[in-house]
């Protein structure tokens, strides 16, 4: 049964996992997925380097600030999105903190909340990047908040310790990540849903 409390229960969850998601998708881009990840152990340093490989090299050495941005070779677009299983896997890593709160509070509705508003971020973190870098004239694509996100997006690719977030750039603003324009000119790749991101003359 739907209580008041569960609704409150719910909507308070749903506003606190969205900063929490964009402070994920942050940490996961630029600490994973940005550089090999090491866990020093006494007996052994582990090195997980996959994200690393898939993503600053594979993706950043095919799709780049200039006309590359946007898909060039059908057989790249397999290297625009991430794994299939990578969507379950954070989705649950994401929610454990919200796991031991329900609990803690005896409420399962944090965890299947937070669940939920995580997976949703990540299924809008692969459809708007699957869009930035193969453009098609959807409907998404004619939004301004879509353009606004591009030109984020188009400056991470220009500047790799820039810009790591892409559905909500509310970390890379607190965390002093956040760049607006290029400080200088560069070969920028253009198109309808592309803002023009050069320095202001």
């Amino acid at each position: 049964m739907i209580t008041i409390g569960s609704l409150f229960t719910v909507m308070i969850t749903v506003i606190l996992t969205i900063p929490y998601t964009s402070f994920m998708e942050w940490t996961l881009h630029r600490f994973i997925m940005h550089r090999p990840f090491k866990i020093r152990l006494p007996w052994r340093t582990y090195v997980f380097e996959y994200p690393f490989q898939a993503h600053a090299v594979t993706h950043h050495g095919i799709f780049q600030a200039d006309k590359t941005y946007h898909l060039e070779k059908d057989e790249d677009k397999f290297t625009i999105p991430m794994a299939w299983w990578n969507g379950p896997v954070l989705t649950v890593i994401g929610t454990l903190p919200f796991m031991i709160a329900s609990v803690v509070l005896g409420s399962w509705v944090i965890c299947i909340t937070a669940g939920c508003v995580i997976f949703a971020y990540y299924g809008t973190y692969e459809y708007i990047h699957w869009c930035m870098h193969l453009p098609r004239e959807r409907n998404i694509e004619r939004t301004g908040v879509f353009f606004r996100l591009n030109g984020h997006h188009l400056l991470h690719h220009r500047y790799m310790n820039k810009n790591f977030n892409v559905v909500l750039p509310l970390t890379d603003w607190a965390l002093g990540t956040l760049v607006r324009r290029s400080p200088v000119r560069f070969a920028q790749v253009t198109g309808p849903s592309v803002p023009n991101v050069q320095p202001i003359d």
